[in-house]
């Protein structure tokens, strides 16, 4: 168990998943600071939440002084093609940038790096989406931080602010079959948002060293403790 007036860092707080783990940080009494670093504010008033506006191809023009020391960093980082614009603008916003927030977080002393990809990341993969997500791993555990935390949902539910509308379109296919994705196939039921932040918070009070990744199916474990 880790203990407690730790500093916590999220990436991607705006989000759905980070919005979830923003709330859940600030109400964890591990943590009496917790920093958000992005290019929009998130909508919240607390005591323990710093925020930095900036964007993220600019984090070593953070001072030193304006971050302290780190003890654990969360990335929620994610896109599609379509909003990003290009295939090489969706690169850059799911790989490169959690690849620099995890050098960011391993400059600034964090011991824990916890990151949200994908079901199915794999660098190797023919399916572009799950290329980059994979490509984002690798990047990130080579930045040589201590704990590695990966986490793999499957379907996320949950509001988000922009319209996805083949996930709106898939969401209840999948939900009214979950009762039969039982065994190996428990890993694509469709998960809350809020279910993978509270997997990840958990994860990161209780610190393996090295890399896990938590399938979906493992995520929907932990996330219900």
């Amino acid at each position: 168990m880790t203990g407690t007036s730790q500093t916590a860092v999220i990436f991607g707080a705006t989000g759905v998943v980070g919005g979830h783990c923003l709330d859940r940080l600030l109400g964890d009494p591990a943590y009496s600071r917790v920093i958000t670093i992005g290019r929009r504010a998130a909508d919240r008033q607390h005591d323990k939440l710093q925020e930095i506006t900036c964007e993220l191809d600019r984090l070593s023009g953070i001072s030193a002084s304006a971050v302290g020391s780190i003890d654990a960093a969360f990335c929620c980082l994610g896109s599609t093609q379509a909003k990003a614009g290009s295939r090489e603008a969706f690169r850059q916003f799911d790989a490169d940038y959690p690849i620099w927030a995890a050098h960011f977080a391993k400059r600034h002393g964090a011991s824990r790096f916890l990151i949200v990809t994908a079901l199915g990341a794999d660098p190797r993969s023919r399916i572009f989406y799950n290329r980059v997500k994979g490509e984002a791993e690798v990047g990130v555990i080579a930045s040589g931080v201590d704990s590695i935390s990966i986490f793999r949902p499957s379907l996320l539910l949950g509001g988000r602010r922009e319209l996805r509308w083949k996930e709106e379109l898939g969401a209840p296919v999948l939900r009214a079959l979950s009762v039969l994705m039982v065994g190996p196939a428990r890993k694509f039921r469709p998960i809350a948002a809020e279910t993978v932040a509270r997997a990840m918070v958990a994860a990161s009070n209780a610190p393996v060293r090295g890399t896990t990744i938590y399938e979906s199916d493992r995520i929907a474990e932990l996330g219900r403790r």
